[in-house]
């Protein structure tokens, strides 16, 4: 396409408002590079987008110019700006990612290629993806931080415009901004953003309660001001007695959302809230800050326990302030901010305020590595995605300890350790180092012993004792918070148990597979191919894997056919090592398509029960047996009691799986779930069933201090698919370590 930029004509931009920055810029030094790239990215967005409008009926090329503003405002660079008005080029015209590197760079095509990404992610749709949308979106804030940033802009000039869109869609979009885009704002330490986007999606989600406080706010406005205004006018004197002139000294209103979520919380009345407005003081330096914190608790009662100095122990995202809160002359309480106009500026813009105080060229250093220590928490979170694998765990742990506040406590040198709100000594050893944690033998805070359980608070100072003894015991994982070190904790009993985690997965195998040929199938060349396809070094570590339940029998299955079929392309008919039917492709002939209404083919007429020792399910393997007095009884073609039956006695019999009633029936299977012996795991397993609409008719749970629990379980299945595919289900649940099939005959017991 033609990529020639030309300068709008004034008479169309005059159509449309053209902030005094922006207008600026087009008629100021185009050899600017600054300049030179904002211009061309407006002008090659308001050609592209020309012609298309808004639900309001403006000209589209309106949002991008809003969305460019509020990224200056917050100092951007002139790569955020032009991804500003670029940020929907590649979604909404013909223009290709290379056309926009080829203008305008690199890093302006990385910026806008991955904002168009997380537009089309969809953050509460089904779990699985919600949760694959967040790991993309957070690998890419890891790559380049800005991009959340554009993000966050077009999300809240959008919020702004929302009135446009149905309802439906306006409590859709308010949601998702509420749960997921204002959050992270605070985390980014974008205040303005944050608050604004929370009382524009409390508009939309609430609109009688948003309606009812914003009233009630303007309402009460002048007595407010009045009272701010005698409190700032004492504090003030008495500053100036110090020779300390405040830059700024005023009071702040609190946001309307932030009003309604206090009510709530503390269920009072909107009369009852007395903090509605905070003062703000902004002073010249740190010293300046303490010297004014002493004066605003000599003129009035500080309440205790409510005073936090983020001055000397910074939140992750970079915020600074001194806070407390007094009881003014009223007898109402009164929170007062103390902070310098640096910490200001980062209060407001957040990680964007260090973009207007860099050094320059250094603009594109906005990676994850150059700013470790300001992401912390970024950090953590990508730990997580390789830490969780379920991915309704995932999307809960996110949801909840994301945006949470952290908690900060102190190794005995000194080293400030950040937390997760509520986290125990236990998340503190792991956190250091893994093997901290796995020989963890006990803990002191504020040097006293304490309970591995206890949680910590800020300001602690948490002393790990260690021995080499000394292992983790499953119980911690009922207390302990943080996703890295409940992982840790499941990866050491993996590996304590590893070698009765291999003789499991050989009896799996053996079971599927049969005794005949498997050893020489364990140690040849196939297999090993199979356990590296499958990510495991050795068929020893495969085996125990398949043991402790991360991969299944069919997994291992499928990947012996596809290697077969690999070696010998021209026999895929033919069984493969081990000769077991199945590994070979099963075939139906034209009786079993087309005529027979009985389930089970070989006893047509007859009288027939499925055998409860072994209980076979359509789809597997099966073999009849002649008795005195119910018919024909079958079996699993590997039920141990066909040993003892003479062979006069067995007959051939194969499932019908084209009869569609007895694929509407349905057959009990007996399972045995080892789990982490956790309050609220069966609920959990049970609720997962019925996402999957299978009945349960039977269950129970058995528990031994200190080992995993045994849930067994009665579930009624169609066929072998579907219960391979519930077992699967189940076992992709963190706290799931194993899930064997029982018979009847079968015991349950604690090993």
């Amino acid at each position: 396409m033609n990529t020639t930029l030309l300068i709008p004509e004034k008479k169309a931009v005059a159509k449309l408002h053209i902030p005094n920055w922006l207008n600026n810029c087009l008629i100021g030094d185009q050899n600017d590079p600054h300049n030179s790239l904002i211009c061309k990215s407006f002008q090659f967005a308001y050609s592209l987008h020309e012609g298309q409008y808004r639900k309001s009926g403006e000209p589209y090329i309106a949002h991008p110019v809003a969305v460019a503003e509020l990224l200056r405002d917050l100092g951007g660079d002139s790569e955020m700006i032009a991804a500003g008005f670029l940020h929907d080029v590649v979604e909404d015209t013909e223009v290709t990612p290379d056309e926009i590197e080829a203008l305008f760079g690199a890093n302006v095509r990385q910026l806008v290629e991955a904002v168009t990404k997380l537009s089309k992610f969809n953050f509460s749709s089904k779990t699985e993806r919600q949760a694959e949308n967040f790991r993309r979106m957070f690998v890419a804030m890891a790559q380049d931080i800005r991009v959340i940033v554009v993000k966050l802009a077009d999300r809240l000039h959008n919020m702004r415009t929302l009135d446009f869109l149905s309802p439906e869609k306006q409590r859709l979009i308010a949601e998702e901004t509420k749960e997921i885009f204002a959050p992270l704002a605070n985390r980014l330490g974008i205040w303005h953003f944050k608050w604004e986007l929370e009382d524009l999606s409390f508009k939309y989600l609430n609109p009688v309660a948003y309606k009812n406080i914003k009233e009630l706010v303007s309402e009460r406005r002048k007595d407010r001001e009045a009272r701010i205004q005698k409190i700032t006018n004492i504090i003030n004197q008495r500053l100036a007695k110090l020779g300390i002139h405040p830059l700024e000294l005023k009071g702040r209103p609190k946001h309307l959302y932030g009003i309604y979520h206090k009510m709530e919380q503390q269920n009072k009345e909107f009369e009852q809230i007395y903090d509605m407005a905070g003062i703000r003081i902004i002073l010249n330096n740190k010293d300046e800050c303490y010297r004014a914190l002493a004066v605003v608790h000599d003129a009035f009662r500080p309440i205790p326990g409510r005073f936090k100095d983020y001055i000397g122990l910074p939140k992750p995202n970079l915020y600074q302030s001194l806070h407390t809160t007094v009881v003014n002359s009223n007898g109402r309480p009164l929170e007062i901010q103390i902070r310098t106009l640096e910490m200001h500026h980062i209060a407001e813009y957040g990680i964007a305020a260090h973009w207007k105080y860099k050094e320059a060229g250094n603009s594109n250093n906005t990676n994850l590595s150059s700013d470790e220590e300001k992401f912390t928490w970024l950090r953590q979170l990508l730990d997580w995605q390789k830490d969780l694998q379920d991915a309704q765990e995932y999307v809960d742990n996110l949801k909840e300890n994301l945006f949470d506040d952290d908690v900060y406590a102190f190794t005995p040198k000194g080293e400030v350790i950040p937390l997760t709100r509520g986290a125990t000594v236990v998340d503190f050893a792991y956190r250091i180092h893994t093997e901290v944690g796995n020989h963890m033998k006990g803990a002191r805070i504020n040097g006293k012993w304490s309970p591995l359980d206890q949680s910590i608070h800020n300001g602690d100072i948490v002393e790990i004792v260690t021995s080499n003894n000394s292992h983790p015991s499953l119980d911690w994982l009922n207390f302990v918070v943080t996703p890295s070190a409940k992982n840790r904790i499941r990866q050491w009993y993996k590996r304590s148990h590893r070698e009765e985690n291999i003789a499991r997965g050989r009896e799996l195998l053996e079971k599927e597979l049969g005794k005949n040929g498997l050893e020489s199938l364990l140690k040849s060349d196939t297999m090993q191919k199979v356990a590296q396809k499958c990510n495991f070094i050795k068929v020893d570590d495969l085996l125990a894997s398949l043991g402790y339940g991360e991969v299944t029998c069919m997994q291992i299955i499928n990947r012996l056919r596809e290697e077969n079929k690999l070696q010998h392309p021209e026999k895929t008919e033919e069984k493969p090592l081990g000769e077991t039917p199945l590994l070979a492709t099963p075939t139906k002939t034209n009786k079993e398509i087309n005529g027979n209404k009985y389930p089970i083919c070989g006893i047509e007429g007859l009288m027939y029960h499925i055998a409860g020792c072994c209980r076979p399910l359509p789809g597997e393997n099966i073999i009849g047996v002649v008795t005195n007095v119910r018919g024909i009884s079958i079996h699993h073609h590997d039920c141990p009691n066909l040993t003892t039956i003479p062979g006069e006695r067995l007959i051939p019999v194969k499932w019908n799986g084209c009869d569609q009633k007895s694929r509407n029936a349905t057959y009990p299977v007996d399972i045995v779930i080892e789990t982490i012996d956790r309050v609220g795991i069966l609920r959990d397993i049970l609720g997962r069933l019925t996402d999957q609409n299978i009945n349960v008719s039977n269950a129970g749970v058995k528990t031994d201090f200190g080992k995993p629990a045994l849930i067994s379980l009665t579930i009624d299945v169609q066929d072998s698919q579907q219960y391979q595919y519930v077992i699967n289900q189940i076992k992709n649940m963190s706290d799931v370590l194993n899930i064997r099939r029982i018979s009847e005959v079968s015991s349950i017991s604690h090993s």
